[in-house]
């Protein structure tokens, strides 16, 4: 995590052909999409994610959970690809017209809110109501109890801060489309609303995360268990999360810099945001690898003759050669601001088009780390957690899944909280 970099300052090539609301349209949609392929891959492994979720379709066509998000997944496409296709065809790649024509593009992000909220049964009305329910719970940082969709709610929020440069894009968007004179499909002003608003925005996921782990340590500590321990795992993540702040508020600091009022020179700026981007992303690798997938890189189990080197007993996926490729997949992306150490590509992250591949690859390595981490979950589930796991859910020694109400209207007062 780097923070929201300066951009190109004038109308670049790349916002021309997909000016900002369409990028952040498709990668909400490419999400979905992602999504469907988790839950159809990981249902070829016999691995019941709405089980794990606790989530029970009501569906009256009973079909698999991925082909419904599939089917919406398709339903949210058609229009963006119209849209994209309608407003090439009026533009013609002129910084005029696109400037003037941004209602077309922000349509389409209204459209797909409101994908979300229609009361429409055969469009997955209870998947995408669980969404929202699940959604308004976390995004306060909020999580529910063991056996009641705990490890959906951290899965969310582990989704919510890949997605934390692509929110602050969306409010850019937004900012810019209701600010006179300006156009969403401008060239992206990311100090629209104040400097450290998309700052303050990116950081929000993060603060989710952080407090659903206190919550999880608080829990521990009123109701210990023989696995639980004392808690300090869940302390460990919280600073795992408090460890994105600094490198956010450096970031921003680094935009508008003032050596008068910082105290410190550009290079000096720069060798702090270093470091602790360096720890934020090598502990979260970390994180990934040894807490998140139970893998035993960083371990002195890992020359187990039990298991392949590294890894553990219980895998679901067909070789090792998976897991040792999603290790190194990850450490990859997690080090991406490295691009900024060399003299060659040390302005990618600064052109819209780097922007946008780099809010992809990090979606992408989401998608990758959602397969191991619910397999690991469900090995958890299945296997039973090592003396020093942390247990993400509890499914009361039974894989089926629960009995529970029909989700209510999120436009409803009574929507739970």
């Amino acid at each position: 995590m780097d923070g929201d970099p300066a951009v190109e300052p004038e109308l670049d090539s790349f916002s021309l052909f997909l000016p900002l609301p369409y990028r952040i349209g498709v990668i909400f949609v490419l999400g979905i999409w992602a999504w469907g392929v988790n839950l159809q891959y990981l249902s070829f492994l016999r691995i019941d994610v709405p089980a794990l979720i606790q989530y029970t379709s009501r569906s009256a066509t009973k079909d698999p959970a991925y082909l419904r998000t599939y089917r919406f997944a398709a339903i949210a496409t058609l229009p963006l690809a119209v849209s994209i296709v309608l407003y090439w065809l009026i533009t013609h790649g002129q910084a005029s017209l696109v400037v003037a024509w941004d209602i077309l593009p922000q349509s389409y992000l209204f459209l797909l809110a409101i994908l979300f909220l229609v009361p429409y049964q055969k469009l997955s009305i209870n998947g995408r109501y669980r969404f929202l329910s699940t959604l308004k719970r976390v995004s306060i940082g909020g999580i529910a109890e063991a056996g009641e969709g705990k490890f959906g709610d951290i899965l969310l929020a582990d989704v919510l801060t890949s997605y934390a440069k692509v929110l602050g894009d969306w409010f850019v968007a937004g900012c810019m489309f209701f600010s006179p004179g300006a156009s969403s499909t401008d060239r992206p002003d990311r100090s629209c609303g104040g400097a450290y608003m998309v700052p303050l925005i990116i950081i929000v996921p993060s603060l989710i995360r952080l407090r659903q782990c206190l919550i999880e340590y608080s829990r521990v500590k009123m109701n210990p268990t023989a696995h639980s321990g004392w808690g300090g795992q869940h302390l460990a993540n919280a600073l795992k999360y408090s460890s994105a702040f600094p490198v956010v508020i450096l970031s921003a600091m680094q935009r508008g810099h003032d050596p008068a009022r910082y105290g410190m020179t550009e290079t000096g700026l720069f060798r702090l945001w270093l470091l602790f981007v360096f720890i934020n992303s090598f502990y979260s690798f970390y994180w990934d690898v040894a807490k998140d997938w139970d893998l035993t890189l960083f371990s002195s189990e890992r020359d187990n003759p039990e298991h392949p080197w590294g890894l553990r007993r219980h895998t679901h996926f067909h070789t090792k050669e998976m897991y040792y490729g999603a290790i190194v997949i990850d450490f990859m992306l997690r080090c991406t601001w490295s691009l900024k150490l060399s003299p060659h590509l040390d302005h990618f992250n600064d052109l819209e088009g780097g922007i946008f591949v780099m809010e992809f690859l990090e979606v992408l390595r989401r998608w990758m780390w959602i397969f191991f981490r619910v397999e690991t979950e469900w090995v958890r589930t299945n296997r039973g957690p090592l003396p020093d796991d942390i247990l993400m859910g509890d499914m009361n020694g039974s894989l089926d899944s629960p009995k529970s109400p029909d989700l209510p209207n999120p436009l409803s007062p009574r929507f739970p909280k």
